[in-house]
């Protein structure tokens, strides 16, 4: 199928797309900081978490469901370049697991805010998940996962992500 817009303009509109200070990832950080707590953003640790604080040896990720392969409803296989799209999504897929196992093998317990849990038509509401954070970062528990889908943890994670958990 061929593209619908120019090489240019799709190009201007995949620039567009930002790596880091996303709205979803300024939202939680303002609320995280008006509830008190202080954090470092994009900190030099592998997998540049989005928001580190070492004082808790915590980090959070903010997570895009598309480009981070979650399974949920904002989640879906582009139809064209289908190879180059799954192999990019199983490569960040991949690349996650890795960095996750080495900011915990170093110690660091390790958070994911998936985009669908702060918007789309599973979001929790914003407030419960600012406490959830908020209750997971003042606890001693080693992983944490939010996703508007709600489940477990594992039931949500991509397949790549699964198995490296479970053999961790």
């Amino acid at each position: 199928m061929v593209d619908v817009v120019s090489p240019e303009v799709r190009s201007r509109m995949m620039s567009g797309i930002r790596g880091k200070n996303t709205k979803p990832e300024i939202k939680l950080r303002k609320s995280l900081h008006a509830e008190g707590f202080r954090f470092r953003i994009h900190a030099p640790l592998p997998g540049k978490p989005d928001l580190a604080f070492p004082r808790r040896k915590a980090v959070l990720f903010v997570h895009g469901c598309f480009w981070h392969g979650h399974h949920c409803h904002l989640f879906k296989w582009p139809s064209t370049r289908t190879d180059f799209w799954r192999a990019k999504i199983e490569g960040n897929v991949a690349r996650d697991a890795m960095n996750i196992g080495k900011l915990e093998g170093s110690g660091w317990r390790t958070g994911v805010v998936w985009e669908c849990a702060l918007k789309g038509r599973a979001r929790v509401d914003f407030p419960d998940a600012i406490k959830r954070c908020a209750e997971w970062l003042k606890s001693d528990e080693r992983r944490f996962e939010l996703s508007g889908e709600d489940r477990c943890a594992t039931e949500c994670l991509p397949t790549t992500l699964k198995a490296s958990r479970s053999n961790g």
